[in-house]
């Protein structure tokens, strides 16, 4: 089971991700179903955390030397399109070798300044909708199969989709406590 804690660092505000594989059959069902339905509902809840932001919000940073609102919008589908990626490519290829990409310099690209937010949302909830198909449509033993990432080595997909789960309410809450915090 995944698990996160509260803290007080603005740049993990639900905890910084933490992987248990699970023990029992039941308890995988169970994790995976969790973090299924996490990525289903993760787009309407995003949504919802930066529902009525101005112009002038949407360029604010969520912490001190941190990305715009803005950018975290355009951050997410960016992300989450190359998790995708990589889940069919362990679905379909054997231990497929996947390529890293420079989630700092993506950020920094004009199309994650200039692009209207809206774009994105939309985008993140369609890409959610084939994904979640795809999930849920997986048989068990697919959930073992893996990718190989350059930096991180071997990775099976049961513990790739906990750890999307994890970042998409990881960003949310960057959202949601920056609001909190400038009372908008």
């Amino acid at each position: 089971m995944s698990t996160t804690q509260t803290v007080t660092d603005p740049r993990y505000p639900i905890g910084k991700f933490h992987y248990v594989e699970p023990q029992s059959r039941e308890e995988r069902a169970q994790q995976r179903k969790e973090h299924i339905d996490a990525l289903a509902t993760l787009p309407r809840g995003f949504r919802n955390g930066v529902k009525d932001l101005t112009e002038a919000q949407l360029d604010t940073p969520y912490r001190e030397g941190g990305w715009t609102v803005r950018q975290l919008i355009h951050h997410i589908p960016d992300s989450h399109i190359n998790a995708y990626v990589r889940f069919k490519l362990a679905l379909t290829e054997t231990d497929p070798v996947v390529k890293t990409y420079e989630e700092q310099l993506w950020a920094e690209m004009e199309d994650s300044r200039e692009t209207p937010v809206e774009v994105s949302l939309t985008m993140l909830e369609a890409l959610h909708t084939r994904w979640v198909v795809l999930l849920r449509t997986m048989k068990d033993e697919a959930f073992a199969r893996r990718f190989v990432h350059p930096q991180l080595g071997p990775m099976a997909l049961e513990k790739v989709l906990a750890m999307y789960a994890w970042h998409g309410a990881h960003h949310t809450a960057h959202v949601t406590e920056l609001r909190k915090r400038m009372k908008w």
